[in-house]
């Protein structure tokens, strides 16, 4: 039996979103322990020309909510990105996530084959849903995902490949 969309996307977006707010709790519980204040990580970057712990964060539930969406042919629904804290990261996280749990299988008959069009300022990407899910919306969610990690990291927070990929 061949993999279908939906396996390929809602219980991947499901794990990496667990995983993602596991990864803010223990940027949380570091920054206690160490008395840092919060802002410390949720403002950081890895270079001057990158996009912050926040910005990460954000970024990496667009992909779950855009990707779910236009794969299954829905406009996306557009969230404000105001969090400042990790209390509303936490609260978009659970939002994305539970967007995801509420997609069936069904949503997704044909997406492969669904024509999807990007328009940026620039320029204009058009794919088939295999394609935006394989080359955009995947490598874009692991990276900014890995990005977060990394800054954390670099911070010293104590987390691992584990906490990445998930128990």
């Amino acid at each position: 039996m061949a993999i279908q969309i939906y396996d390929q996307t809602v219980p991947v977006f499901l794990r990496m979103m667990s995983n993602l707010d596991g990864l803010l709790a223990k940027a949380e519980a570091d920054a206690e322990a160490r008395n840092i204040d919060p802002q410390v990580f949720l403002q950081d970057r890895l270079a001057p020309d990158m996009l912050p712990f926040t910005r990460q964060v954000q970024i990496a539930t667009d992909q779950v909510k855009g990707g779910l969406s236009r794969l299954a042919g829905l406009e996306a629904p557009k969230w404000p990105d105001e969090e400042k804290t990790f209390a509303e990261l936490h609260a978009r996280i659970d939002k994305a996530t539970q967007y995801a749990e509420a997609f069936e299988p069904s949503q997704f008959d044909g997406a492969e084959t669904r024509s999807i069009e990007l328009k940026f300022p620039n320029a204009t990407l058009t794919f088939n849903g295999k394609e935006y899910l394989l080359n955009f919306v995947l490598p874009n969610l692991y990276f900014h995902i890995t990005t977060a990690y990394l800054i954390l990291r670099h911070n010293g927070v104590q987390i691992g490949k584990r906490d990445f990929i998930g128990g």
